[in-house]
């Protein structure tokens, strides 16, 4: 795929993140505006994604025996990428097929609460993601690649309107991500974000920028994965009756080098517990082990939790 195309698609995707958000928040009237007794409830005056998200969390916070899902949980039995990176591997490279299973897990735990009045909560959390060769038998079906994502972060609640958005959640955090690998396949990065959560009534939407720390010349594993992997992320969802859309963008903001990420999702409910689940991804940094090779991968699988 050439690289004018892969920057039309990610100018493409980018447009559309904005269209779908100028079409979700101009409503019709304010998202404040009072409800009179002839007026029909619109998708604006709807309650809260994310807050039924937090009760929800709460409910369940001293609960031991319940782990409280942090980013989704999912299997993809079946991934097709399009534009497997073999050049980490080596001669290896060859063996490597484009259909794999793709999942993760992700959970955290509040370990403190209330560390500013009543507000403040401190939590850790743990995400894992792979990319498993699990029908490639004739190469004894390697986990191509795992990442290992610990965090620690505090979450403040807010309540604050923004551009017709109201900021729900600030949280600002330090995370690890390293995918365990000797050299030459050694990738990791150490950053400090903030996140600020956004929402109006099913619509969510988050903002996540970071920094990443230095590292010494000698040490670094990918010295350049900032101009793949860009500053930040952006996210937003949809929620309607247990359907999900949701779409995330990443670009480094170089016009003469423009390089980013886009991934498309859609969650469908299945059971009263799982839900159906498609994926598409487009762009670098899928993984840390091709954060700098793109990617153009479709999925189909089950989701056990969702974002919203």
């Amino acid at each position: 795929m050439s690289t004018a195309f892969g920057r039309k698609a990610y100018l493409c995707s980018v447009a559309a993140a904005v269209a779908v958000l100028v079409f979700l928040c101009a409503g019709r009237g304010s998202a404040e505006e009072p409800e009179t007794s002839s007026t029909v409830t619109t998708p604006q005056q709807e309650a809260s994604a994310i807050d039924e998200r937090l009760r929800s969390e709460r409910a369940t916070r001293e609960n031991s025996f319940v782990l409280t899902p942090h980013r989704p949980n999912y299997i993809l039995p079946v991934t097709y990428n399009a534009s497997v990176n073999k050049a980490p591997y080596g001669a290896e490279g060859n063996q490597l097929q484009s259909v794999e299973v793709k999942f993760q897990i992700s959970f955290k735990a509040d370990i403190a609460s209330g560390l500013f009045g009543k507000n403040g909560d401190l939590y850790i959390a743990y995400t894992q993601l792979s990319m498993w060769q699990a029908y490639n038998s004739d190469y004894s079906s390697p986990f191509r690649e795992t990442n290992y994502e610990p965090e620690a972060f505090l979450a403040f609640d807010t309540d604050f309107p923004v551009f017709g958005l109201r900021n729900r959640i600030l949280s600002l955090g330090i995370v690890h991500q390293s995918n365990g690998q000797t050299e030459p396949l050694s990738r990791s990065w150490n950053r400090v974000f903030a996140e600020f959560v956004l929402d109006r009534g099913r619509f969510a939407l988050s903002l996540k920028p970071w920094y990443r720390f230095p590292e010494s010349a000698a040490e670094d594993d990918n010295p350049d994965i900032g101009r793949y992997m860009g500053p930040g992320e952006i996210r937003m969802f949809y929620e309607w009756k247990k359907y999900v859309v949701g779409l995330m963008v990443r670009s480094n903001f170089r016009p003469d080098d423009l390089k980013g990420a886009e991934q498309i999702e859609f969650s469908f409910p299945l059971t009263r517990r799982i839900k159906g689940y498609f994926q598409y991804f487009y762009g670098y940094g899928e993984t840390l082990i091709d954060y700098n090779a793109r990617t153009n991968r479709v999925g189909i699988g089950i989701l056990l939790t969702d974002w919203l």
